[in-house]
């Protein structure tokens, strides 16, 4: 049995979401990161970076949120989570997948954590890290808008639901608290509606018991 080492609304909400998705069973293993569990030695030796999730598939360690997605949606094809391979449809989906995990995901980490890229006790610095970081975030977020106003379909590629719809509900979600939620365009609010809709979607968040706003 597979098991997903997670921590309520970290970046293993995509996996968990997509496990979900997939009507496999799955065992979820809480990382207590408050107690710093993600950096013990344990921990580490699964994924020497120290970030969540981990994905434990029998004999496979795999960690990026991006890689177990790919791992996911290649060893279940039945489920269609993804456009068949050597497809341009298939290409998009790649596209789509390296962009959010290398282009939108890692603003997060210096917008939660500005503190982390200035000198201590740098308020003012942290201060304006934060609000251009912001703004980068809010460009990066109008794309996903434009994407979904540049083909009328309910999902982010189109008219099929793939692996894609649940990593950017995660993305856009952490922006719930932002200046301009992600929430608040005209095409991805209906469009997180949507994905916040599906049965498997609402079981992942109801199990990692996490509270509105949701988006």
């Amino acid at each position: 049995m597979m098991q997903l080492h997670y921590a309520p609304g970290n970046a293993s909400m995509t996996p968990h979401m997509l496990l979900e998705e997939l009507g496999v069973q799955f065992e979820l293993k809480r990382v207590d990161r408050e107690h710093g569990a993600h950096k013990s030695a344990a921990y580490l030796k699964m994924n020497p970076n120290g970030l969540i999730p981990v994905l434990v598939d029998g004999g496979l360690v795999l960690y990026e949120t991006a890689a177990i997605v790919l791992h996911l949606v290649d060893t279940h094809p039945a489920a269609q989570l993804a456009p068949s391979v050597g497809t341009a449809e298939r290409a998009h989906f790649y596209k789509w997948l390296l962009w959010m995990s290398s282009a939108l995901q890692p603003q997060f980490s210096i917008y939660f954590y500005t503190e982390r890229y200035v000198a201590p006790g740098n308020a003012s610095g942290a201060a304006e890290v934060k609000a251009a970081t912001e703004k980068r975030i809010e460009g990066l977020v109008d794309q996903i808008d434009a994407q979904l106003a540049s083909h009328g379909g309910p999902w982010l590629i189109g008219e099929r639901f793939t692996a894609l719809d649940p990593y950017a509900l995660m993305l856009c979600r952490w922006t719930r608290n932002a200046k301009r939620p992600a929430r608040t365009l005209p095409h991805i609010g209906p469009y997180l509606q949507r994905v916040l809709a599906r049965p498997a979607v609402q079981k992942a968040f109801a199990t990692e018991g996490l509270s509105a706003p949701l988006v």
